[in-house]
């Protein structure tokens, strides 16, 4: 192959960023597939087509036997919590994600290799040696294109939607509209000086509307014109290499939008065009769904600070109106926890029986309030959601948008803990709707909503007197709440970590995050990676639904340090953790700005650094995007769980390889997690050599 087309070889060649180089398909000891780049001389000994469908089908085979069983995870899983909960919920009779899995087996190879389209009614089609193309005459790589499109633009949605409710919450407050506190004034000063934004003799509210009204209209422009969160944010030279490749987004509600035109069914016939849409929509994901969304909320509901909390499912109280938050929107969150407090529900749940009111948090809903407000306890990411509704310990369990499951409800109904929605984007069937209408009308009764789920809640205490309650005792204490305001008065700036890193005490620096994935063991990958990119000397960042295994086995405590080598412990010294829990998902925001502000005090490009990203389990189409916004900046992402692109050889060598030379990052899979974690060493190294530092 020359990067053209295979039926058609005097086609064009695509853009610039497709590497033209022949090229085969190779399989490593898993069987997962992996582009062997070919010199000239190689001509014309690539595989037919028939030949490479036979080695992808085969590929998958094998990569559907490294899939773990129930069994697997109860034996392997790293959290004994973990493994008590499955242990109890199979006890019970309680299905889980683990129990569904395993009735999936075996999965479609179709759809694991990324070759089924049902984008049209003619279909759905496959490709196989027989039929290599569709009813519409698309072929293996326009179809993983496509797929592959469709799913970031789904993440890009996703984080945008979270996006705009966080940046029409600050508009709101500073407008008057919604009774909420602006607490992050220093955030919106310095924002507004970057966006440009006039901030002489202005009241803090007109300078925060204006600052909401620019994020929201870099979320939904229409007419092409400066996408001002990337001229604000990004990094000269990246602007510059974005606009070279004609990446630069018109808005993300527009690439979203060209995203499902370009891929439907008789528009772009261009694999290569449809990759480009992707990239565009990595950037909207970016700078809207992630920097957008982060600057706004922290704006609103301030930075906060670095907290000591409590973490695990031991951390669940027996007595108490427990209160769950999960999802991902934070304005309600943060009304309803200071509803809790008020001392007449305080009361009100006293003359219930119970002694007090307490919050656990569930994804991001709670790791975006543990740092802000005292008290919100993590307890679970997504894919065990089930497993803490099955102590039998809450009494409301309250669902926002995104990262919850369905099959909660019937958990939560065998235990009568009673579960409210809280937006209309996000119903469960069953559940209590205690939501924000579509248009937004009833936004200024977020108080009165807030204090009818507190007040749900002890009704529901009250009603569930008798429901057993199972609490495993494992719980432990996690520092968290750093970011780059944190870094600069903890160390008066980043030049001490810079320096740590330059003179090699800190090796390098990953950002590990990412949903859960039951292909892999569940919570495992991740802390082996952890353990490998710790002894040696590899400082962690974390934030999202990785970040829980991490707070729960200790490696967000101060005591932690004994798993990093030498020196990094030293630089660790006296009060810091291995693991620096930076927040929700949208807070990989605060690792970027991070690894910027390292770069920048070192006079040195981010791409050149050893940096690293890392979602070892990633498991929803958030995740790919999350890995490519990290790219488009230049740092190498690392995984697990392969892409469902085995069907194209073209799309597999874009998506990994293709953009190293003019990106200056790649996406490495490898199903061994230790594999993983040394690989993240000896490219650190690699960079390290090329910088002229000892490592």
């Amino acid at each position: 192959m020359t990067g053209q087309n295979e039926h058609h070889p005097h086609c064009h060649e695509g853009p610039a960023h497709i590497h033209s180089h022949r090229n085969i398909i190779g399989f490593d000891e898993h069987g997962i597939p992996t582009v062997i780049l070919k010199s000239s001389h190689d001509a014309g000994k690539d595989e037919d087509p028939q030949a490479f469908i036979k080695d992808y089908n085969e590929a998958v085979a094998r990569y559907r036997k490294t899939f773990p069983a129930k069994q697997d995870v109860i034996d392997r899983t790293p959290d004994p919590a973990v493994r008590d909960l499955i242990l109890r919920a199979e006890q019970l009779g309680i299905e889980t994600p683990f129990d569904r899995f395993d009735r999936q087996k075996p999965q479609c190879s179709f759809g694991l290799a990324g070759i089924c389209c049902r984008i049209c009614n003619m279909g759905p089609c496959r490709v196989t040696a027989k039929a290599p193309r569709g009813v519409c005459g698309a072929d293996a790589d326009l179809i993983v294109a496509r797929n592959l499109l469709r799913a970031a633009a789904a993440g890009a949605a996703q984080h945008g939607m979270h996006a705009r409710e966080v940046m029409l919450a600050l508009k709101w407050a500073a407008e008057g509209k919604l009774n909420v506190p602006i607490l992050g004034e220093q955030k919106i000063r310095s924002t507004a000086e970057a966006f440009g934004i006039p901030q002489k003799d202005r009241p803090l509210n007109d300078v925060a509307k204006d600052l909401a009204d620019t994020l929201l209209e870099d979320l939904s422009r229409t007419v092409p014109a400066e996408y001002k969160t990337i001229a604000a944010c990004a990094p000269p030279e990246r602007r510059e290499k974005w606009k070279e490749l004609d990446i630069l987004p018109i808005s993300a509600y527009h690439e979203v939008f060209e995203a499902y035109h370009k891929s439907g069914c008789g528009t772009d016939g261009d694999w290569r065009s449809v990759m480009q849409q992707f990239l565009r929509c990595g950037l909207a994901f970016t700078f809207s769904g992630v920097v957008g969304a982060s600057l706004a909320t922290d704006s609103l509901f301030g930075v906060g600070d670095r907290v000591t909390s409590k973490v695990n499912i031991g951390a669940l109280k027996k007595g108490y109106v427990n209160i769950a938050v999960h999802g991902h929107l934070p304005l309600l969150v943060s009304r309803i926890v200071e509803a809790g407090k008020r001392n007449d529900l305080i009361a009100l749940a006293s003359e219930a029986g119970a002694e007090g009111i307490r919050f656990y948090g569930i994804c991001c809903s709670g790791l975006s309030a543990m740092y802000r407000y005292a008290g919100v306890i993590p307890l679970s990411n997504a894919v065990s959601a089930e497993l803490v509704l099955g102590t039998g310990a809450l009494d409301l369990w309250v669902a926002d948008v995104q990262d919850v499951f369905p099959s909660i409800m019937e958990v939560a109904s065998c235990f009568k803990t009673t579960v409210v929605t809280t937006s209309e984007s996000a119903r469960l069937p069953g559940a209590e709707r205690f939501e924000y209408d579509h248009h937004h009308a009833n936004i200024e009764q977020t108080d009165k909503l807030a204090e009818a789920i507190v007040r749900r809640a002890v009704e529901s205490f009250k009603a569930r007197r008798g429901v057993p309650v199972h609490i495993p005792s494992f719980e432990v204490e996690a520092e968290v709440g750093f970011s780059v305001e944190y870094i600069h008065r903890r160390f008066g700036g980043m030049r001490p970590l810079a320096e740590a890193i330059r003179d090699g005490r800190i090796l390098g620096v990953v950002n590990m995050v990412g949903c859960n994935n039951t292909k892999v063991v569940y919570e495992k990958c991740i802390v082996d990676v952890a353990d490998v990119l710790l002894r040696n000397n590899v400082l962690i960042m974390s934030n999202g639904c990785a970040s829980f295994p991490l707070m729960k086995l200790g490696y967000c405590a101060v005591s932690g340090k004994e798993k990093a080598g030498d020196s990094l412990r030293a630089f660790l010294e006296p009060d810091l953790p291995p693991v620096w829990h930076v927040g929700e998902c949208i807070d990989n925001t605060r690792s970027s700005g991070i690894f910027a502000g390292i770069a920048g005090a070192l006079g040195k490009k981010i791409y050149e650094m050893p940096f690293a990203f890392s979602s070892p389990e990633w498991g929803n189409e958030k995740g790919i995007d999350a890995a490519l916004g990290f790219r488009l900046n230049g740092i190498s992402s690392y995984h697990c769980v392969e892409a469902q692109i085995h069907g194209s050889k073209n799309v597999i060598e874009f998506l990994k390889h293709g953009t190293l030379e003019t990106l200056g990052s790649a996406m490495y899979v490898d199903i061994d997690p230790v594999k993983l974690g040394e690989k993240i060493v000896a490219d650190m190294k690699t960079k390290r050599e090329a910088l002229g530092w000892n490592s």
